[in-house]
């Protein structure tokens, strides 16, 4: 029996936020329906911020679907919505351990690339748009990331092995990123397999699914019905 429209998980995102691009290529990977609710930041639905401690997406809401009285589940980390999904139906075998790497492991490698070349993507972002003079030395300190990510792929199709893990899914959206900033320098840099890596991604289906465009929620609160169904 299919489970009624209001008893799906709620995901508010934002389309081109990478936290949020994550969490939906992992709603994707689960293939489990959700309501997909698309905000703008500065006109966010109080529906939303009624739920959320910090008013930030991505924000999964998973009502309790045996009573209807109990308030929902709020999951409001990125990584955290990931993980929440995924051990509930993860048919890829993402959380799955790849060549001795345990999803313990996973969660540690995802956590130091997020403290670590998050705020140096967001330096050379910002050094590029303002066009500060220090825009080579922001772009090396994010190479320190992609040459780990390089060294990897040499060695498999994907970021632990040969088969797709949370650690991709988890890291590509920020590797789209940087890719943005110097177009032109990114193609000709020194990470053929890492750019071979990004390309698979954003040449699938799946891919164009989760970076489509819908009518804003808070405009006329028409849900979306969202995932690899």
């Amino acid at each position: 029996m299919k489970r009624s429209i209001k008893a799906l998980p709620v995901i508010y995102s934002l389309r081109h936020c990478p936290y949020a691009m994550r969490a939906r290529l992992a709603i994707f990977k689960s293939k489990q329906p959700v309501l997909l609710r698309d905000i703008k930041l500065n006109n966010k639905p109080p529906e939303m911020l009624a739920l959320s401690t910090d008013g930030t997406v991505p924000l999964l809401v998973i009502p309790n679907s045996l009573n209807i009285n109990t308030p929902p589940e709020i999951v409001e980390e990125s990584l955290d919505i990931m993980l929440k999904v995924l051990s509930m139906s993860d048919p890829s075998g993402l959380l799955a351990e790849k060549n001795g790497v345990s999803l313990a492991d996973m969660h540690s490698l995802i956590k130091d690339f997020d403290t670590g070349l998050i705020p140096a993507n967001e330096a050379y972002k910002c050094a590029k748009r303002y066009k500060e003079s220090n825009l080579n030395e922001c772009r090396q300190a994010c190479e320190v990331y992609l040459q780990q990510l390089e060294e990897r792929l040499e060695k498999y199709q994907f970021l632990l092995s040969d088969d797709e893990s949370l650690v991709d899914v988890a890291l590509m959206p920020f590797i789209r990123q940087f890719s943005k900033v110097e177009r032109q320098w990114y193609q000709q840099s020194p990470y053929p397999q890492l750019r071979a890596w990004l390309n698979r991604y954003l040449q699938s289906p799946m891919y164009t699914k989760v970076m489509a465009k819908h009518p804003l929620w808070v405009d006329n609160h028409q849900d979306v019905i969202f995932g690899d169904i």
